[in-house]
């Protein structure tokens, strides 16, 4: 161990023991930014910029464990990333199909798919059912898995889900006008039954959302951190509970 790894660990020890376990958000929402970026300044490959990616995720995963985290959803793949080249976006499926067994096969995590099957490869899609039937019965944190996902998409989806679920119940238009709320549409996300994320975190210091999460995240705080997410490190995590315990959430009051 060389000097400064030793006073990293230093560090990273002294802000984590001065969280406050009491303040930390139940669900976060973490944007997996700038694989490609950080594997173009460290010369690889768009490919090997993702599957550093995908390295990291065990990482968070430890470490939102140790701190009492209950809900992670990670980004992996937007709906609008499906306009990059076969020679990119075949590997990255490949990256995330391994990256969603492991995740199965780690037995403390329970994985959730949220974002569009249809879209998806027959294969990735039987990828991500079996990791949620596999582990349905775990008792750890819930590792939401975004592949295929947009946010005006899920909307979309949840409305069309209603739609189509008080139709069979022979609901009139009329009557489903009378009690359609913002409830009732919640019950359509991909995220039902889930506390909306407190937290949304993301790395490469892009500043927007992207439209990750835009129902959910109504009343959220954000964390946009300049590393790029192959480089993430626990101190950054850290920085950004303690950033959030921090903060006053006024839910608009």
């Amino acid at each position: 161990m060389n000097l400064r790894d030793l006073v990293y660990g230093l560090y990273a020890r002294r802000v984590g023991g001065r969280l406050d376990h009491d303040q930390v958000p139940k669900h976060i929402g973490v944007i997996l930014d700038g694989n490609r970026r950080w594997a173009k300044a460290s010369g690889g490959s768009a490919v090997q910029g993702h599957q550093a990616g995908a390295d990291k995720i065990s990482e968070l995963l430890g470490w939102c464990s140790e701190t009492d985290v209950e809900v992670v959803t990670l980004w992996l793949l937007s709906t609008d990333n499906f306009d990059r080249p076969e020679a990119e976006l075949i590997p990255l499926l490949g990256i995330i199909e391994n990256t969603v067994r492991q995740l199965a096969s780690d037995g403390r995590w329970r994985v959730h798919h949220v974002g569009t099957l249809d879209l998806l490869p027959s294969r990735t899609q039987t990828v991500l059912k079996e990791a949620e039937e596999a582990t349905a019965g775990v008792d750890g944190i819930i590792v939401n898995v975004a592949v295929g996902y947009g946010g005006r998409q899920e909307i979309a989806d949840a409305v069309r889900s209603l739609l189509l679920d008080h139709s069979a119940r022979g609901t009139t238009f009329e009557e489903l006008a009378e009690v359609v709320s913002t409830d009732l549409i919640s019950e359509h996300l991909y995220t039902r039954g889930q506390p909306d994320p407190d937290l949304v975190i993301r790395t490469s210091g892009e500043q927007r959302l992207s439209g990750f999460m835009l129902w959910q995240s109504a009343h959220s705080e954000y964390y946009f951190c300049e590393v790029f997410w192959p480089a993430f490190r626990k101190v950054d995590f850290l920085r950004a509970l303690r950033d959030y315990a921090a903060r006053h959430r006024r839910y608009g009051a």
